[in-house]
């Protein structure tokens, strides 16, 4: 497992995992009394209002799984973009939200033209609408 990883985990912000008997009981992230965690969890709020790939990043998943879980989720997002900022001296440039928003609708279309190869299907674009 990465450092990285290791680090989310130690300022609980990945998830949980209670398994007994091989059935998942709770995967719900701990409690916790860690100030950087706590700090990080702000910042992801503040992040989500602003208009940057973190932001939409929140946005998106905030749409669909609720806000709560979409604080924790860009929190350890930050968590980790700082580890490796401290660790190897990494320069976070951000892409901006148009980019990551563009990036989302490519990952979503190829994800559409897999499944309909899976099925027989083959799609194509739309007709332009005013083309005559």
């Amino acid at each position: 497992m990465a450092y990285r990883q290791h680090f989310s985990s130690w300022l609980t912000l990945s998830p949980g995992s209670k398994i007994s008997g091989g059935k998942v009981l709770s995967s719900h992230t701990r409690n916790t009394t860690n100030r950087l965690a706590a700090y990080l969890r702000l910042a992801a709020v503040t992040v989500g209002r602003t208009n940057t790939a973190l932001g939409a990043f929140y946005r998106r998943l905030a749409a669909r799984i609720g806000k709560a879980k979409a604080v924790t989720a860009t929190a350890r997002k930050i968590a980790v973009l700082f580890y490796n900022a401290m660790r190897f001296g990494m320069n976070y440039a951000d892409p901006g939200a148009d980019h990551y928003e563009r990036q989302y609708r490519e990952r979503v279309l190829k994800q559409l033209h897999r499944r309909a190869a899976e099925f027989g299907f083959c799609l194509q674009p739309a007709p332009a609408e005013g083309v005559s």
